[in-house]
């Protein structure tokens, strides 16, 4: 059990150093204000005018000049490279759940790897934000209240398979797996309700993000 490094009541936000924009930035600290960097997320949240709380990484992409206005004390060095920049960070952290911001835009190889992240470190609820979507690990159960036309989207990290009411497309007898059968660009025709086997990205429009948080039960986190 790798210690907790970032002990918060209160929701993390923890920023990249893909694509984010000023807007991404402050949706996500409205909701979960702490910020926590990972390595050269600094960087693209000072260029955003806010000051990480935190920063996590082996160090190697921020700036020296981001460095040197950062308090020491705040800079947390892990030097393994087994891991990613983001995976030090989210198993460093104890929070209620975490807004991810920067993690998808430029390097799909970095995109991958942070979905990675968030499906294996399963003690921490983590909602990626990106300039269109929410991703987020599917629990067994989830029960979203959602208006009929928007867009519900299930891509399985591995072999799934689950019910569900609510779809326009219903998933009930679907084997999914990523190399096979997926489902992209389903529709809801109100609130859906799925149990899912296997580990299960769901990816809503950024818009549904409160409506996200109210299923996962984290609103009043």
């Amino acid at each position: 059990m790798i210690p907790a490094i970032v002990t918060s009541k209160q929701a993390v936000t923890v920023i990249g150093g893909g694509a984010v924009s000023a807007d991404d930035l402050e949706l996500a600290r409205s909701v979960a204000p702490l910020l926590v960097a990972a390595d050269g997320g600094a960087d693209r949240a000072i260029q955003l005018g806010h000051q990480p709380d935190w920063v996590i990484g082996d160090l190697d992409s921020i700036s020296a000049r981001s460095r040197q206005s950062i308090p020491p004390e705040r800079l947390c060095h892990v030097a393994e490279q087994d891991s990613t920049d983001f995976t030090k960070c989210l198993t460093r952290i104890d929070a209620p759940f975490v807004l991810a911001v920067g993690f998808a835009g430029l390097r799909l190889d970095h995109t991958l790897a942070a979905l990675t992240a968030m499906a294996n470190v399963s003690q921490l609820v983590t909602i990626m934000i990106t300039s269109n979507d929410i991703v987020f690990v599917a629990p067994p159960r989830i029960h979203m209240a959602l208006a009929a036309g928007t867009r519900v989207s299930l891509y399985p990290l591995g072999p799934s398979r689950g019910r569900s009411s609510g779809l326009e497309w219903p998933i009930d007898g679907i084997e999914f797996t990523p190399d096979g059968r997926v489902g992209t660009s389903n529709r809801a025709t109100g609130s859906v309700s799925l149990e899912l086997e296997g580990k299960m990205l769901i990816m809503l429009p950024r818009e549904q993000l409160g409506d996200a948080l109210s299923a996962l039960g984290l609103d009043d986190a």
